[in-house]
């Protein structure tokens, strides 16, 4: 039976969406090696798509996102087995976060460990008021493999993410939320739907000029603001060689409506 399920909608104005799911509910959705391999190959599925507008990722079920790694794999690894698991976990994770177009996680349950490192290479995260949040490698003797280090510090500042690296501790939605963790709470049965209205949002919107918006932000992440300002001028300025930018500002100009082609 397949870890990973991939479904497309396609809107009533002809783009694409589509929502990922991890799909083992009785091991509450963690991640082994083989949905590892799948999630892999989905995304090379998803990467290719040209009328793509927006990714939702989820878990199956209601009582996980993803509930960490398997560990019962873990146990049987050494020290080179161990380096080439978290090199192989943060190139399909890196492969997930470098998708062009916007990837939404709905984190509906337990997002531990490398649950919570999945939700973390995504671009906006949508929680579950019933959602919890962990790092808690260090109670079994590792530390986060798959991006947390990393990931989580950027996103939140360091006091936080040394907190709950070091402490394992588990916090709640609205604590998430708090620590800008999270982007917005909802109850577990509307997460879902709430999830799909951002993501018609953003699917309404230019996907070339959504997608350039994406390159500038990530593409700046690690050099300096000066460096940064100057790939915001050349993705800035290469939409107006496109005709969705002369259509849109022509269209706002006349106080029109225009559909967004992705040309």
């Amino acid at each position: 039976m397949p870890n990973i399920s991939l479904e497309y909608a396609v809107n009533p104005a002809g783009w694409e969406s589509a929502t990922l799911t991890i799909t083992r509910p009785e091991q509450l959705n963690a991640l082994n090696l083989a949905t590892i391999d799948e999630l892999d190959k989905a995304l090379d599925e998803l990467g290719a798509k040209k009328n793509l507008r927006a990714l939702i990722v989820t878990g199956s079920g209601t009582k996980a996102f993803v509930a960490g790694a398997d560990v019962k794999e873990l146990e049987t690894l050494d020290r080179e087995g161990a380096y080439k698991l978290s090199l192989n976990g943060n190139r399909v994770f890196s492969k997930l976060s470098a998708l062009p177009f916007p990837v939404i996680a709905a984190v509906n349950g337990f997002a531990l460990g490398g649950g919570l490192e999945l939700a973390l290479a995504c671009d906006i995260r949508l929680a579950a008021e019933n959602a919890s949040f962990a790092l808690p490698e260090v109670t079994l003797g590792i530390c986060p493999g798959w991006g947390g280090t990393q990931r989580l510090v950027r996103l939140i500042g360091q006091g936080y993410a040394s907190e709950l690296m070091f402490s394992a501790k588990r916090i709640d939605a609205a604590k998430a939320l708090e620590i800008g963790l999270v982007n917005a709470l909802h109850p577990g049965e509307n997460l879902m739907e709430a999830a799909m209205d951002l993501m018609s949002k953003i699917g309404r919107n230019a996907p070339i000029a959504v997608r350039a918006a994406k390159k500038a932000m990530n593409d700046g992440m690690d050099i300096s603001l000066d460096e940064g300002l100057e790939k915001e001028a050349q993705e800035f300025s290469a939409l107006f060689d496109t005709n969705d930018a002369k259509m849109g500002l022509n269209a706002f100009t006349n106080q029109k409506k225009y559909e967004y082609t992705g040309e």
